[in-house]
């Protein structure tokens, strides 16, 4: 039934400062991979926003139908636990694993767990066009909760309590969604907010330069319309192999002119993408103590755009 159904995530159109307000809810913004979740006799698929699979990588899941009541279609997060927390870096290894044993190993020692807060589809019935606080209780009705899945809880008008707990157990932060907001597919939408305690963008990486004690700067850029734009550099917290297996040097520099400070820098081609975590932004538009967070392979170049707000 799936098979012919074509939906992607509807996105979150802006972020500000935590706030109040009676036609919203309010729920935890997890440190994870977003993705669908088709449930559908007695089989599971699960992709990310880009509908590249994902269950060989997470084998653990392959039996969360049995927590669903009726074939559906779910959106939530993917993530893993380490030390009590959510842990985005273990869950960046995990995606990043192709060895079928050290999957196997990796999906016993640092399971993963999957977080509904949204039902798109049940049975044949489509519910995009369903308001938001309806599909939340068809939602509730559908799953039955395990240590494999949850159901996102929310709270109502309560924004500004529910992120100062987010930043007093040092999370990300929360999403406020409007009550009555229908789901769109793929497309950014006021209707969705989030207020998180640090920022995070998405960088188009172009480029590396190695540094002493064998460090290395990532040379960052995100487009505007067609043509990349510099936007600095930030540590790489990893090593080179996966940058280096999936793209190959170029002598050819992606901008106009070759930025001050980045005369000894290799350029790659096919581009990379890659999320940076920071407190915010400076004067002059850096960032302010920027932390490489991990590669994104659920992201195109193309969807790393400078924000014109």
């Amino acid at each position: 039934m799936y098979e012919d159904v074509h939906v992607s995530p509807m996105l979150i159109g802006i972020e500000k400062e935590a706030f109040d307000d009676r036609n919203f809810i309010y729920e935890l913004k997890l440190d994870g991979i977003r993705v669908l979740a088709y449930i559908e006799n007695g089989h599971v698929d699960i992709r990310n926003k880009r509908g590249d699979k994902l269950l060989y990588k997470f084998p653990e899941l392959e039996d969360m139908y049995k927590q669903v009541k009726q074939n559906c279609i779910l959106d939530g997060e993917l993530y893993c636990f380490g030390n009590g927390q959510i842990d985005f870096f273990e869950l960046q290894k995990r995606s990043l694993l192709t060895d079928k044993f050290k999957i196997m190993m990796a999906s016993k020692h640092h399971p993963a767990s999957f977080t509904a807060f949204d039902i798109l589809y049940v049975k044949e019935k489509s519910l995009l066009k369903t308001p938001l606080l309806k599909r939340k209780s068809i939602l509730s009705k559908n799953v039955v909760e395990n240590h494999q899945i949850s159901i996102s809880r929310y709270v109502e008008e309560q924004g500004k309590a529910l992120f100062q707990l987010t930043t007093q157990k040092h999370l990300e932060g929360i999403v406020a969604k409007r009550k009555d907001s229908l789901y769109s597919c793929g497309k950014r939408t006021k209707d969705w907010i989030k207020c998180k305690n640090m920022m995070d963008e998405d960088f188009v990486i172009v480029g590396y330069i190695r540094k002493d004690k064998n460090m290395v700067s990532l040379v960052l850029a995100q487009y505007d319309d067609k043509e990349l734009l510099y936007k600095g550099h930030v540590t790489l917290g990893v090593s080179l192999s996966y940058l280096q297996k999936h793209s190959n040097k170029t002598n050819t520099c992606p901008f106009s002119s070759v930025p001050n400070g980045n005369e000894d820098a290799v350029w790659i081609s096919p581009y990379l993408v890659g999320c940076v975590k920071f407190m915010q932004h400076t004067k002059n538009g850096g960032m302010r103590q920027p932390v490489f967070k991990g590669f994104r392979e659920d992201k195109t170049p193309e969807e790393c755009r400078v924000d014109k707000k």
